[in-house]
């Protein structure tokens, strides 16, 4: 019998799982608040809620459950590390708790590096076995996959792109995540019109610099605003560079970029493929190279939860995954 996967999403805000065939097909799905500020053992409580709704009446039929989740986590473990966005979680058991309460095997992954299993699978890097996923959104995550495996570290806490540091003024040490994710473009945003920049993001926000955030800086850079798009063109350097670093480590076929940041299209886009192309060791890097937008949206973190438990954690090769449709 062909048996069915649980998937999970845990993430700050947001509580999902999903019930998929031996396909990966998406039979049912849920979704919750995460309510993390209600502190651990409520969503605990919540996580083993939610997956019981999905959960087939006969629990025989289900080959395993993934999870993806934030990190630091140790995926080889299934702890959970020190996630910023779930307070009071530190050396959280979770695989082994799900695990327990439902005598199934448990996955558990970042949720960047099992955002690279689902695009692999189903989304953008289809037919690849070296694919560099990034998200960039309030964090800059990544997954990676060399010659069709999950890179993981031997810990599980490989593939932390957001955090390589950085030289910036004054000899600062900062990070990509720290110059490029949603939170920085707004915070150099605020710094430009505290300053006295010319700009339409001051009607844009009624001259409350706290409601400035990279989506309403996307927006002004849009409709042509001179500050937003260059802005947007520093955190399309500073990602270019850090993909000029993967290809001269990993020598990908694909880069898959997601999270809400990437919405912007052409205008982070544009200065991230430049910026490659200028940077590179030799173009033989970027020969066949692909940089393209990620192709799954809200759904990714669920089908990678589930292309997790189908490579049992990430160390089966991703043609298992092909093996099932």
């Amino acid at each position: 019998m062909n048996k069915e996967i649980i998937a999970v999403d845990l993430g700050g805000t947001q509580l999902r799982a999903a019930r998929y065939d031996a396909a990966l097909n998406q039979l049912t799905r849920e979704h919750t608040l995460t309510g993390a500020d209600d502190g651990l053992e409520a969503v605990l409580a919540r996580i083993k809620a939610i997956i019981s709704l999905v959960m087939p009446s006969k629990r025989d039929r289900v080959e395993g459950i993934g999870i993806s989740a934030p990190g630091p986590l140790n995926s080889k473990t299934g702890v959970i590390v020190s996630p910023p966005n779930l307070p009071g979680w530190h050396d959280v058991p979770l695989g082994a708790i799900v695990e327990e309460e439902f005598g199934l095997p448990v996955y558990i992954g970042n949720d960047a590096n099992v955002a690279a299993l689902a695009e692999a699978s189903q989304g953008a890097a289809q037919g690849c076995r070296h694919v560099c996923y990034i998200t960039v959104s309030t964090g800059i995550g990544s997954g990676i996959i060399c010659d069709g495996r999950l890179v993981t570290g031997q810990a599980g806490l490989a593939a932390e792109l957001g955090h390589i540091p950085l030289i910036v003024e004054a000899g600062q040490v900062s990070s990509v995540e720290l110059e490029a994710a949603g939170p920085a473009i707004a915070r150099q945003a605020r710094q430009a019109l505290a300053a006295g920049e010319n700009t339409n993001l001051h009607d844009l926000v009624a001259g409350d610099l706290e409601r400035l955030d990279a989506r309403l800086v996307g927006k002004a850079a849009y409709h042509g605003d001179r500050l937003a798009i260059d802005l947007l063109a520093y955190a399309g350097r500073i990602i270019g560079l850090s993909i000029v670093t993967l290809l001269h480590l990993f020598n990908p076929q694909i880069i898959v970029i997601g999270g809400g940041v990437s919405k912007t299209g052409e205008l982070l886009f544009a200065p991230i493929r430049q910026t490659v192309r200028d940077h590179v060791l030799d173009s033989a890097f970027t020969a066949g190279l692909r940089i393209e937008a990620a192709a799954l949206g809200d759904d990714v973190a669920l089908v990678g939860a589930a292309a997790l438990a189908a490579t049992h954690g990430g160390d089966l090769d991703i043609s298992e995954l092909d093996r099932r449709f």
